[in-house]
């Protein structure tokens, strides 16, 4: 997990999704745009390379909110 700029990487999937049409990126990405209504913002960017998530959003509050819950995730992982 990065954010670089406002923009969130994660290592998501397997290395084999290597495009954003692939159908477990698009539905993430259907996900990604539901909650950016939910906060009344945009999602900005989306690609997916080698298994690798980069998405912003136009909402710095929702950019915290998903950092703070994946690095919640990442402490939890032993």
């Amino acid at each position: 997990m990065e954010a670089l700029s406002g923009y969130i990487e994660v290592d998501l999937f397997p290395e084999d999704v290597n495009s954003k049409e692939h159908p477990d990126a698009v539905r993430f990405r259907e996900l990604l745009e539901e909650l950016a209504e939910e906060y009344r913002c945009r999602l900005l960017s989306f690609d997916v390379r080698g298994g690798t998530v980069v998405f912003s959003f136009d909402s710095d509050e929702l950019t915290a909110e998903i950092l703070r819950i994946l690095q919640d995730d990442h402490e939890s992982k032993p």
